[in-house]
């Protein structure tokens, strides 16, 4: 077997190596690492629209020991709903689009009792926005704004305090339509 290139290869090699540095900054989708399962007990969570992976026809389901498997991280902060700081805990909301490979530039969030808001993906990425599962060490009940309340690092960036982020700390998070 001859191992040598032909010139019309090397010539070409330079044009092969500019896609891959173009492409070099731009996320990835999950496509080719799917392997969402499917969840063994009450879906708490749907994911919908722009994405990749799915364990039943056109959603990612969720339950919530599928979203504790995303790494349960803690976040501290005032609310406007409460008096003093709370400690919350779930999984990143990035890490939760990224097991379902989400694409697009915007998510519509959509509460158990039908209340909804537009939120931009840049919000999961530049913030660490978590989904969250627990209120100070418990799990949130529908009655305590769970399963999941959206909720962001308010106390860590001030810029955060809006009535349009405010707005996003969407409580009782059934579905997540990503756009």
């Amino acid at each position: 077997m001859d191992v040598r290139l032909s010139h019309k290869v090397l010539c070409r090699l330079p044009v092969v190596a500019g896609v891959l540095l173009l492409c070099a900054g731009q996320p990835l989708r999950a496509e080719s690492a799917c392997n969402l399962s499917k969840p063994a007990g009450p879906v708490i969570l749907t994911l919908t629209g722009d994405i990749a992976c799915t364990n039943a026809p056109g959603r990612a389901d969720f339950d919530r020991s599928m979203l504790e498997s995303l790494g349960m991280r803690k976040l501290t902060t005032r609310t406007h709903w409460h008096d003093r700081a709370v400690a919350f805990e779930g999984p990143l909301a990035r890490d939760v689009l990224a097991a379902a490979g989400a694409g697009g530039k915007t998510a519509r969030a959509v509460a158990l009792n039908d209340y909804s808001v537009e939120i931009p993906l840049s919000d999961f990425e530049a913030y660490g926005v978590l989904f969250a599962l627990k209120q100070d060490g418990r799990f949130m009940r529908v009655r305590d704004k769970g399963p999941i309340w959206i909720t962001y690092p308010r106390d860590q960036h001030p810029e955060l305090d809006t009535k349009t982020i405010r707005d996003r700390w969407i409580w009782q998070l059934r579905t997540l339509e990503v756009r």
